[in-house]
């Protein structure tokens, strides 16, 4: 019993309600957002459209993500968060009700592109509330919980969206739009406003509207100690979309099939499902740059392997290593990016930052289709390469960074943490 209440305070112990409603908002929303993963699926099926016009519609999908993050980014800090999140739930389940009986293939492609832009406006709007109600020293352990939560759901959403699909893509837009309603009334009926709780001063506040305005996405993406992280993160982003981009053709060319593959995703999505919650307790007294560093070299050593990959049991070794290192790498990549963000801009920050997924969506497979085709199994030695440097790039930026934060700190008029260089769960 000792051993339970003890993994319970090194993994959730300590947070407050507040998170708690947020998570389940989280988790409910990954849950039912399902529709998309079968769009062009949808297209080519039930709405007869070509494969090439499949792919614009999702690329315009994917497109609509990246104004979204931005869109996001700025509301929640002059909105405030629980308006942004209340505000992003409503539009997408209003636009998949759409969805759900629009015919004209012109029409769903701008459906679908304003549906990427309210899909992506929550995250920048979740995460700054989180670091707005969570203690510093617990932070750490509730990205953890965020980093499970969105696996945990969408783990549930793939297994929904294939028997929803089968029976009908209609019942697959309704049934999303539903979760998103629910996901909506939680946060509705018990997240606060918490913006007003980090800065000090009511998001109406005319000063502080104003500053914002004059500071804006501008001083992120002039903060050079910020975009170096940034960019480090966006080769963690690159080599972890690997696994679905173009990992799948270098195992059509070995010989393996698809089967072969889902084998692969499935132990990964089920080693974070079950081993996520006990990696505070692994990383708590580390430096975070060395846990980054250290992660990022297991993504690095991971995808290397693959170029001597030749049947499915080492894909399936590979997966264990990169899986592991996207575990360890989740919360203090997030805590870190939380720690750079002043207080009155902490929502632009995470938009800038979520800024590196779409593109790694896009660098990923671009550049990757290209090295596969003309380097063949060396690719995978250049992912490697790649992903070393990236983390010798975290050992080096890791002590200006913690300089950055400690000078944040005592701009905010806070006492400095003895040890900001560590990833605090107790």
């Amino acid at each position: 019993m000792h051993a339970l209440r003890r993994l319970w305070h090194d993994t959730a112990g300590g947070l407050p309600a507040t998170f708690w409603y947020l998570w389940a908002g989280l988790l409910i929303n990954r849950a039912g957002a399902f529709a998309m993963l079968f769009l062009s699926l949808y297209l080519t099926d039930a709405r007869g459209a070509s494969e090439s016009t499949a792919g614009m519609v999702v690329g315009a999908y994917g497109a609509g993500g990246a104004v979204g993050v931005l869109l996001g980014g700025v509301l929640a800090d002059r909105w405030g968060r629980r308006a942004t999140l209340l505000a992003a739930h409503l539009a997408t389940a209003a636009l998949m009700v759409a969805l759900a009986f629009s015919r004209p293939l012109l029409l769903i492609a701008a459906l679908s592109a304003l549906v990427g832009v309210v899909h992506s406006m929550p995250s920048p709007a979740f995460v700054a509330a989180i670091v707005d109600v969570v203690p510093a020293q617990r932070r750490s352990r509730a990205f953890n919980l965020q980093f499970w939560a969105f696996n945990l759901g969408m783990a549930v959403a793939s297994l929904l969206a294939g028997v929803l699909a089968e029976a009908s893509f209609t019942a697959l837009f309704l049934v999303d739009a539903a979760a998103t309603l629910t996901a909506a009334a939680v946060i509705g009926a018990k997240v606060p406003e918490t913006l007003r709780q980090a800065t000090g001063v009511p998001p109406a506040d005319p000063s502080t509207a104003a500053r914002s305005r004059r500071e804006g996405l501008h001083t992120a993406l002039t903060d050079r100690t910020f975009l170096v992280f940034v960019g480090l993160t966006f080769v963690l982003a690159v080599l972890t979309l690997q696994t679905s981009t173009i990992m799948p053709l270098a195992m059509r060319a070995d010989g393996l099939g698809p089967s072969a593959y889902g084998a692969v995703v499935a132990l990964g999505g089920a080693l974070i499902v079950l081993g996520q919650l006990f990696v505070p307790r692994l990383i708590d007294r580390h430096r975070k740059d060395v846990v980054l560093a250290a992660s990022t070299a297991l993504l690095a050593i991971g995808f290397g392997v693959l170029a001597v990959a030749d049947d499915l049991g080492v894909y399936l070794g590979a997966a264990v290593v990169w899986t592991v290192g996207s575990m360890l790498a989740a919360p203090p990549n997030a805590q870190i990016n939380a720690d750079l963000a002043p207080p009155q801009l902490r929502a632009r920050y995470q938009s800038v930052f979520y800024l590196t997924f779409p593109a790694a969506a896009f660098v990923a497979p671009t550049l990757g289709g290209v090295s596969l085709q003309h380097l063949g199994d060396r690719h995978w030695l250049i992912v490697g390469g790649l992903g070393l440097l990236a983390a010798l790039g975290h050992l080096l930026a890791g002590p200006a960074r913690d300089r950055h934060v400690a000078a944040l700190r005592r701009a905010a008029g806070r006492e400095p943490t003895p040890r900001v260089d560590r990833v605090q769960t107790g």
